[in-house]
């Protein structure tokens, strides 16, 4: 497996690493929101609340998180598919329920691009774009909201998933 992390531009960052699986093997996990907990290299994705696959864009999942710099520790994330191309592309966008039920939106994406280099070999890039965050949430969060090593994390941890590892 190679594996690197890089910035992509002022408000973006990703990192590459290339698996030991064909490209809808790894798709197939990534819209399962239910291997997502799994995925996640922080360890604040806890649980898959709606568990159905990711399989159009404009589709609504939610997260149970943690996190001890939240206000709450646990609390909800609500994302919103916005790319859907297998087995080649999938992203969301993350938000959360306002109190009267209503969806609010950060700005920031999760995406991951597959390119098969074979029957049994993929490269994925996973990217975190928060260029469309506005200045009023600046203020308070700090991007990105996690250290260097969790896309990396993020990669190995789907890398064993698709392995079987």
């Amino acid at each position: 497996m190679t594996k690197s992390t890089h910035p992509v531009a002022h408000d973006k960052v990703s990192a590459d690493l290339t698996v030991a699986a064909a490209a809808a093997t790894v798709f197939a996990v990534l819209a399962d929101p239910t291997a997502h907990a799994a995925i996640d290299g922080t360890g604040w994705v806890q649980e898959a609340v709606d568990r159905t696959p990711l399989t159009e864009v404009g589709q609504l999942f939610a997260m149970d998180m943690y996190h001890p710099n939240h206000p709450d520790g646990n609390y909800q994330v609500v994302n919103k598919v916005q790319v859907l191309e297998p087995p080649r592309a999938i992203g969301w966008l993350t938000g959360s329920r306002k109190d009267d039920g209503e969806l609010q939106f950060g700005g920031w994406t999760w995406r991951y691009d597959l390119v098969p280099l074979g029957p049994s070999e993929t490269a994925v890039t996973l990217t975190y774009d928060w260029s469309a965050v506005p200045g009023s949430v600046r203020e308070y969060i700090q991007f990105p909201p996690f250290g260097p090593d969790h896309l990396g994390n993020s990669l190995d941890h789907l890398a064993q998933l698709v392995s079987g590892g």
